[in-house]
């Protein structure tokens, strides 16, 4: 579990890194989006992993790697989105933004260490493209429980669902940089 945590570790801190250096750009401006958008732009980073993983060829200079890195920013903003709601414009600084990000950060891992626990890190032997999919059933979950309203009769949340699809990228992410 120590080498887990060390491999969750360095992956976040180049996830939160980007997240930082976005936010020097363009601010909070992802503030106004709705989560319906945060759940359709995942949708789009994903599925151009699993067209990638399928073409093996890629006609834009980014491989997956990127993609995986920007599902765990928007999955965290998705978590912030739900928690504050969205706005009509920049409504916090770049400091409380990122004050949001590392406590949700830290709530979806510390989901995955108590799901690795149970699960017995089963995920070191799937495959890159499984988190793919998973990702997307996730989406259309996500999308399915939106167009409720948010409701579920018996299901987790949208919040569940998008710290899942962190975790998930988040393997992924493992695996492609140590080779596991």
């Amino acid at each position: 579990m120590q080498k887990t945590e060390e491999q969750f570790e360095q992956v976040i801190a180049v996830c939160r890194d980007i997240f930082n250096k976005k936010l020097a750009d363009y601010g909070p401006s992802w503030r106004i989006m709705r989560p319906c958008s945060i759940t359709d732009q995942l949708f789009i980073k994903a599925n151009r992993i699993r067209s990638l993983e399928t073409k093996g060829i890629s006609m834009v200079n980014e491989g997956i790697r990127p993609e995986f890195i920007a599902i765990v920013n928007y999955g965290i903003i998705g978590l912030i989105q739900i928690a504050l709601g969205y706005a009509d414009k920049t409504d916090i600084s770049n400091e409380e933004a990122l004050e949001l990000y590392d406590k949700y950060m830290t709530q979806t891992k510390e989901l995955m260490y108590a799901k690795n626990h149970d699960y017995d890190e089963a995920w070191r032997s799937m495959r890159i493209s499984s988190y793919t999919d998973l990702i997307l059933m996730k989406l259309y979950r996500t999308k399915q429980i939106e167009d409720h309203d948010g409701l579920t009769q018996i299901s987790e949340g949208i919040d569940a669902n998008y710290m899942d699809m962190v975790n998930y990228a988040l393997f992924g992410l493992i695996k492609l940089d140590f080779g596991e």
